[in-house]
């Protein structure tokens, strides 16, 4: 395994814990103004994949001896850089609304600006994470960590979104003001 793989899935890692520093703020700031938090259950399961996946690239490209392939790496590593992109894209534009939990402030709008006002895009954050999920691994030739990743996010993915629709259905319509939590619409 080379060793500039190993730094890019830490990278990776690291960019993680930096999502989960910026949720704890934006959940503590939600919480404060009313929010609440749907789909507990699921999200512990959300975590042991995204954790497994970043385990997984390691261990299956030193066990199993993956070569690093050029002609699919390359690409796989832009396609890995690009969902960043979007990932953060989508943090940016959903400001104190975006979570890693999916918490609902009362009164708040949805957000219609970035990528969410892109009506053939439902979820671009998902997106990301799909294709995050499936080029990482890919870099470095660990197949079967991508084909396992992408089975088991597809199927929580189907749990998360039908929380998320829930969730969002309570919040006011597109282009509404934002109102105080409590406070009645006009």
């Amino acid at each position: 395994m080379s060793p500039w793989y190993v730094l890019l899935v830490l990278l990776v890692g690291a960019e993680r814990v930096a999502e989960l520093v910026v949720a704890r703020g934006n959940a503590r700031w939600s919480l404060a103004r009313g929010g609440e938090v749907f789909g507990r259950g699921h999200y512990p399961w959300m975590v042991a994949l995204h954790t497994g996946l970043l385990v997984s690239c390691l261990l299956e490209t030193g066990l199993a001896h993956r070569p690093f392939v050029p002609a699919l790496g390359v690409p796989m590593l832009v396609l890995v850089a690009a969902a960043q992109g979007l990932r953060w894209w989508c943090i940016t534009a959903l400001g104190r609304q975006w979570n890693t939990e999916v918490i609902v402030v009362p009164g708040l709008p949805r957000v219609t600006r970035g990528p969410y006002r892109l009506s053939w895009l439902r979820h671009p954050n998902y997106v990301a994470v799909a294709v995050e999920g499936a080029a990482l691994p890919l870099v470095h030739g660990a197949w079967a960590t991508a084909a396992v990743f992408t089975v088991l996010n597809a199927a929580l993915m189907v749990v998360r979104v039908r929380c998320e629709a829930a969730a969002l259905a309570t919040l006011a319509p597109p282009g509404s003001p934002a109102r105080a939590p409590g406070e009645a619409a006009a």
